[in-house]
């Protein structure tokens, strides 16, 4: 658990809420734009003659390209520096999705959803990293549970838009022209946040940052961060899709095909709110809370590939705690394991790894789904269970790294 600073500094505290709400409302904003564009894009390209194959490579590449190339940029930040320019960059690759309404080749629309992909690849370290500096005044946990809150608000809203939109106006050009305002605004708050706090990296008095081994101007990170990374991968290659799950749902007549959408948006919302909790529950008792994450994932399937509509509703608010957990304590964790200066180079690789983990997860699920749910039940009680022996192994390394 994060030291409190030895001096209470109200204006540094109240300085910090504002960058972490500025990002926040940066975050929902930009949320209601991509978050949009992933959840129609799959029609859409069918709409402009793609086939399901395409749809399928398209998909899969673009989210390989998501998470991959954060190892990339996590790096770059961290020897340049340069938060505020990639992060620019990363949010500034958004017009990609309003921009989908100007094409009428499928192709063309390929490349700008690919294009979205890989500028949250860009701005992902950058932002979670500024956003660590911020925390320290608040409360790791409190402050990127704050930030989720924000970001899941978004999540909900922007579908909800597009469908209004749509609607009304029965065009997908409609829809997606609408996404100009959101990600117009995005940008906009962005450079609010950056005059208001240039500098967040001020916010945190972090003298062991200073002191970041370095070996050839290259980053290096603490022993206990590998033990963190095992842990986190094995966490998330149990955790069951929600991909699969709707997809049982609709294949074994569980829940309508009408309401899966409408269950998705619960996950979300209640995301929203247990990031929240979470987020103090970390501040309250450190490391330990991460344990919540694969004893939380551990019965998901047990209730989401039952047979029944009540156990499935309550899968899906399982599901959306877990996910609340993944996107608050396991960054704010890495805030306290990794000093300052090399914190950027983690948030990369812990991204990396995050999406790998889910690309097993999927994988695995799917085959073993249609191989035998039995077995598919017994991988995620084998990995998840792992995941729990390696997580001891974070508090003693980090203790001999103190001594």
């Amino acid at each position: 658990m994060q030291a409190k600073p030895t001096t209470q500094n109200k204006t540094s505290q109240k300085l910090a809420l504002e960058f972490i709400l500025l990002f926040g409302l940066v975050s929902a904003l930009g949320d209601i734009t991509y978050e949009t564009g992933r959840g129609v894009s799959g029609p859409y390209l069918a709409f402009l003659g793609a086939s399901a194959a395409a749809i399928g490579v398209a998909s899969g590449l673009g989210e390989f390209l998501g998470y991959a190339l954060r190892l990339v940029s996590g790096y770059l930040a961290a020897r340049t520096r340069a938060y505020w320019a990639t992060t620019f960059i990363g949010y500034g690759l958004l017009i990609s999705i309003p921009l989908l309404a100007l094409t009428n080749r499928w192709e063309i629309a390929v490349v700008l959803l690919i294009l979205e992909r890989i500028g949250k690849a860009i701005r992902s370290p950058a932002k979670d990293t500024m956003l660590s500096h911020a925390t320290y005044q608040i409360g790791r946990g409190w402050g990127f549970a704050i930030h989720e809150a924000m970001d899941q608000v978004g999540a909900v809203i922007g579908p909800l838009i597009f469908t209004a939109v749509f609607v009304q106006r029965n065009s997908y050009r409609d829809g997606f022209n609408i996404l100009w305002i959101p990600a117009i605004l995005c940008l906009l708050v962005l450079v609010a946040a950056r005059l208001r706090v240039p500098m967040p990296e001020k916010l945190e008095n972090d003298p062991v940052g200073q002191d970041l081994p370095r070996t050839k101007g290259k980053p290096k990170l603490p022993p206990v961060f590998g033990i963190y990374a095992a842990f986190t991968f094995l966490s998330v290659a149990g955790f069951v899709g929600f991909q699969i799950i709707s997809y049982h749902w609709a294949a074994r007549s569980v829940v309508p095909v009408e309401q899966i959408a409408v269950l998705y948006a619960v996950a979300m919302g209640v995301d929203a709110l247990a990031a929240l909790i979470v987020g103090k529950t970390y501040d309250a008792i450190g490391l330990k809370s991460l344990l919540i994450i694969p004893l939380v994932s551990l019965p998901i399937p047990f209730l989401a590939f039952s047979q029944r509509y009540g156990l499935a509703v309550a899968s899906a608010v399982l599901w959306g705690i877990a996910m609340a957990i993944h996107e608050t304590i396991m960054r704010a964790a890495i805030a306290d394991l990794v000093p300052g200066e090399g914190r950027a180079f983690a948030y990369g690789i812990f991204n990396t790894l995050y999406g790998a983990a889910w690309f097993v997860s999927g994988a695995a699920l799917g085959l073993l789904y249609d191989y035998s749910l039995t077995w598919l039940m017994i991988y995620v009680v084998i990995i998840e269970i792992a995941a729990l022996f390696v997580f001891p192994l974070i508090a003693t390394k980090q203790v001999t790294a103190r001594q």
